[in-house]
């Protein structure tokens, strides 16, 4: 398998659905016959209702190895829980975490195998982990002699490239690359970016094939048809996601342990009208304000689509600070971690420092308008 990627269908042809990559086997199991295969799948890697997995056992190819990211293999662990290996027992198959100490495939876990096969559902935002996960598959991979194909899905945040780019000692698994917080490129797309920039290190370059989707463009709406993760619920939830996950970093609940995750927002002390109370459930066992009545912001009466932006919504965050902050309550309770996902601390001493939503987003112009440049030479995508 060369380093050359495919490209999408010919632009004079009818328009075809956006369907992920996965859905088409013609267009990939070429690739992968013959070869002794490890999959980098969660519970979003489906070939219309089955599992890739699934699938590809049922083809009669050689499946060695499942690599499961954070959340999981079928992904009903919490955020950050630590992912142990194991074995599905739907097919026998051990499972390898990339999620904990080990976050990166080591020789003896590549050994036997011929091929990498990347497949899971991203949502378009640097500190979702997934982007990270492939990242270090395909830095081992490089460094390793081992080639990685990954089958594209659309991004449902494509038409969104905003916030600050991750600065130079803020590197961490929320943030590996230099890209901003929403990115605006497909798994794909950023597979590229990653070898094309010299971003794995030591001079390594990744094998890599890119499965394109057909018929998709970054302006194209997309509703994920499995949750990629225990609290990203809904098409709702992942379009708030990159505007509201900046309150992990501060006292606030952004509806862990509740049924409307990232689609709420509150504090006990918050000024208003809406109300609601974390408790343990599935995908938060001990949910930030446990048991505590939160007043705020209850976003679930405008449809999905209304949330579906061109760039982030601060004023939540704005508006949240100066009302807790004028209560005495400390806001950035865990102030490392803000800074991590904003990939920079100038964005949380510009909030201490009252800077308005204009004098922040100014801070980030110059930034992104360099990453749109240099953004141009890895899309596959209109």
């Amino acid at each position: 398998m060369g380093s050359e990627t495919q490209h999408p269908r010919d632009p004079g042809t009818l328009a075809a659905p956006a369907f992920p990559a996965a859905h088409h086997p013609e267009s990939y199991l070429g690739h992968l016959r013959g070869k002794r295969l490890g999959l980098v799948v969660n519970q979003t890697s489906t070939v219309g209702a089955t599992h890739l997995v699934d699938t590809l056992l049922g083809l009669g190819l050689d499946v060695q190895r499942i690599f499961a990211p954070e959340h999981g293999f079928r992904g009903e662990a919490d955020a950050g829980a630590k992912i142990t290996d194991g074995r599905d027992p739907r097919t026998g198959l051990p499972i390898k975490s990339l999620y904990g100490s080990n976050k990166k495939p080591s020789r003896e876990d590549l050994a036997d195998l011929d091929l990498i096969v990347f497949d899971i559902q991203d949502v378009g935002v640097r500190f979702y982990t997934y982007i990270s996960t492939l990242h270090y598959v395909m830095e081992s991979a490089a460094r390793y002699g081992k080639p990685v194909l990954i089958l594209d899905r659309p991004n449902p945040n494509g038409q969104l490239i905003d916030g600050p780019v991750r600065q130079a000692g803020f590197e961490s698994f929320v943030g590996l690359d230099p890209i901003p917080v929403a990115h605006g490129l497909t798994v794909g797309e950023y597979g590229r970016m990653v070898n094309g920039e010299g971003w794995l290190g030591e001079g390594l370059t990744c094998d890599l094939t890119v499965i394109p989707c057909p018929g998709y463009t970054h302006d194209a709406a997309y509703e994920l048809p499995v949750p990629p993760s225990p609290n990203l619920p809904n098409q709702r939830s992942i379009y708030l996601y990159p505007s509201l996950c900046f309150f992990e970093g501060t006292a606030l609940s952004v509806g862990r342990g509740t049924s409307k995750q990232f689609q709420l927002y509150g504090h006990p002390q918050l000024t208003g009208p809406d109300t609601f109370t974390p408790r343990p459930g599935p995908g938060a066992s001990d949910p930030k304000l446990n048991g505590e009545t939160c007043h705020g912001y209850d976003l679930t009466a405008r449809p999905a689509a209304a949330y579906r932006a061109d760039r982030l919504d601060l004023g939540p965050l704005l508006a949240s600070y100066r009302d807790l902050s004028g209560k005495g309550v400390e806001f950035f309770t865990r102030a490392d971690f803000f800074d991590l996902l904003a990939g920079t601390d100038t964005f949380r001493e510009q909030i201490l420092a009252g800077r308005s939503e204009a004098d922040i987003r100014a801070g980030w112009a110059a930034g992104l308008a360099d990453y749109r440049v240099m953004r141009q030479k890895y899309l596959l995508y209109e």
